[in-house]
């Protein structure tokens, strides 16, 4: 399936942009032809982002957006630096693990703003005009951990438990148009928070972090059927698929790309 050029024309913005899978996203939809609209919380990371995809894609219109979506005023911002999206795929999240009875309730309602609030303020202000428009892709980065809770991650499995229930309400908002919502929901993904995540693991072994990430997934994620981390470029071809004209019936959907680690056969 040649997805090339398939979203000239179209406007994609894509939150937290600025590394990992939000930029393989980013950069999988400007192979697409479309406009891509990079986002993060400060104008140095956003301009190096905006740079490399520029230089990676020389025929594709890149612009960037420095806003904190984990705020109203961030979130109010990038709508009206950027007043248009046919594509929004709301990527942002912040993750990390915490024994439950140490989470304190500012932490939960900073995944909660973040993780979701950002989703929801942002779905609000461009999915109408998708509507109008009678064609638009939202695309929610969910996880395997909204199906299989991970004991040391309730704080962060829920919303994205939440973003599920988003995307399929969502997606009965916008029936009858052209709009479709989904939800991709990745499963261990060698980002840039994961890598981070495991450095002391990769340093205090000595061992490269790829194969330290792969070892996390085998004794972590015992299910898992490639044994693997997933590359983030595996991730964004879900997402390419989603946000292009070839999935219009597909829509309130929870596409997963976690390998198999969640052991259901729907």
């Amino acid at each position: 399936m040649n997805l090339e050029k398939d979203l000239s024309g179209r406007i994609a913005v894509v939150t937290g942009s600025t590394t990992g899978i939000g930029f393989s996203i980013a950069d999988a939809l400007a192979g697409m032809g479309a406009e891509v609209v990079v986002n993060g919380r400060t104008e140095d990371k956003v301009e190096a982002a905006r740079e490399r995809l520029a230089a990676d894609r020389p025929d594709a219109t890149v612009r960037g957006v420095a806003a904190d979506l984990a705020t109203a005023e961030g979130c109010a911002r990038l709508v009206a630096a950027e007043p248009r999206a046919d594509v929004l795929v709301n990527n942002i999240g912040i993750f990390g693990l915490a024994d439950f009875f140490e989470v304190p309730d500012a932490d939960w309602f900073a995944y909660f703003e973040t993780n979701v609030m950002s989703a929801v303020r942002l779905s609000r202000a461009y999915l109408p005009a998708m509507m109008e428009r009678d064609w638009g892709r939202i695309v929610f980065l969910a996880s395997e951990a909204a199906l299989s809770i991970p004991p040391k991650m309730i704080h962060y499995a829920f919303t994205k438990t939440a973003a599920l229930s988003l995307a399929q309400g969502l997606a009965k908002v916008a029936a009858g148009t052209g709009v479709t919502v989904n939800s991709v929901l990745p499963g261990p993904t060698l980002s840039d928070g994961l890598a981070t995540m495991l450095a002391p693991m990769a340093e205090e072994s000595g061992r490269p972090i790829k194969d330290v990430a792969d070892a996390f997934v085998r004794e972590n994620r015992s299910t898992s059927i490639i044994q693997r981390a997933a590359a983030t470029e595996e991730v964004a071809s879900m997402v390419a698929y989603v946000a292009s004209s070839r999935s219009s019936a597909t829509t309130g959907a929870a596409l997963r790309v976690e390998g198999g680690a969640v052991d259901s056969i729907v």
